[in-house]
């Protein structure tokens, strides 16, 4: 499926975000972009193992501890830490049991995670920031 494709349907057919790499900090992307997400309408479930709660939301220490696949794993972590992303998701199932789709934030970029990812049926979307993408996409829909 072609990029542009894919983040029409996950930000139009999701309604839950898991937020791995959030903060506590409303300066820290991690924090301002989910909340923007929140505002939008989304579920916003956090993953950070030194926080108990952000954004009016439990904290989860890993996407191992939420109680559902969430319709995208968004990710703030640097580089070096989306491998083990990509691996936790396959390792609990993968496409087949829910985790579906993989967000990596905007000036994040590991292609041979990605392509992991990929090759177990995980959709990617890499390099692009999840609060701009819904930006255009809410400026497309009133356009029309």
């Amino acid at each position: 499926m072609n990029q542009p494709q894919l983040i029409h349907d996950l930000l139009t057919n999701s309604r839950t975000i898991a937020v791995v790499g959030i903060s506590e900090d409303a300066r820290k992307p991690s924090h301002y972009v989910s909340r923007y997400m929140q505002q939008a309408g989304y579920r916003i479930l956090p993953v950070n193992p030194s926080v108990t709660d952000v954004l009016g939301e439990k904290c989860y220490a890993s996407l191992s501890e939420l109680p559902a696949p969430p319709d995208i794993v968004n990710v703030f972590r640097l580089p070096k830490f989306i491998p083990a992303v990509v691996e936790e998701m396959i390792a609990l199932g993968g496409p087949a049991s829910g985790w579906k789709n993989l967000w990596v934030q905007l000036g994040i970029v590991h292609e041979e995670a990605a392509a992991r990812a990929e090759a177990a049926g995980i959709h990617v979307v890499m390099n692009r920031c999840i609060l701009v993408e819904h930006q255009k996409l809410e400026q497309e829909l009133t356009r029309k």
